[in-house]
């Protein structure tokens, strides 16, 4: 099983004049470290918690078909496309009607609907392909809040030391983390 980020979330859920006010920075000069900071922070976050926060496409690859198939970097918003090497080696998109996506559950889940079953694959690795996006939605808001208070807190610390040692006093680092604890993605 592999999935890989397919493509760039279209903004960022964080408006750079929210940095700025969270950083106490109202000049422009430094608008594009600003942006690579945030960037960077958001991406940690994610790393961290096995979740994606902005509307990004992910794409998954499977040998085959699963009873259901476990669709990683939750929340999963919507399935693009599943296709899928048939017997002959065909490939072959999926009917849309013939599954459906649990999207409350998290990790989502893709289930053959009721009443269809999943079609046969060719027996080859990477038979069947899952294009699908996941993020907590269009809204920025939508990001609970300590998740969004601990990308900020990480962009200031980065903008405030930028060097791997500094003698400013940092933030904890056990309160920072335990802001993501709750919103992590732990595997069984």
């Amino acid at each position: 099983m592999s999935a890989i980020r397919t493509g760039t979330p279209s903004a960022e859920p964080w408006t750079l004049a929210e940095v700025k006010t969270h950083l106490k920075v109202d000049h422009t000069e430094e608008d594009a470290l600003i942006g690579a900071l945030l960037t960077g922070a958001r991406e940690n976050a994610e790393e961290r918690l096995g979740r994606t926060l902005c509307n990004t496409p992910w794409r998954l690859t499977l040998d085959g078909f699963p009873s259901a198939i476990k669709l990683p970097m939750p929340r999963a918003l919507a399935v693009q496309s599943v296709k899928y090497l048939d017997g002959d080696g065909v490939e072959r998109t999926l009917n849309p009607a013939d599954y459906l996506l649990d999207d409350v559950s998290e990790p989502g889940f893709l289930v053959p609907a009721y009443g269809k079953a999943w079609p046969a694959t060719q027996c080859r690795i990477n038979a069947l392909v899952v294009e699908y996006t996941a993020g907590y939605g269009p809204a920025a808001t939508a990001i609970p809040m300590p998740v969004r208070q601990w990308v900020l807190l990480v962009v200031m610390e980065m903008y405030r030391n930028r060097s791997l040692t500094s003698e400013v006093k940092a933030i904890p680092h056990d309160f920072a983390a335990s802001l993501l604890d709750y919103y992590k993605i732990w595997s069984i």
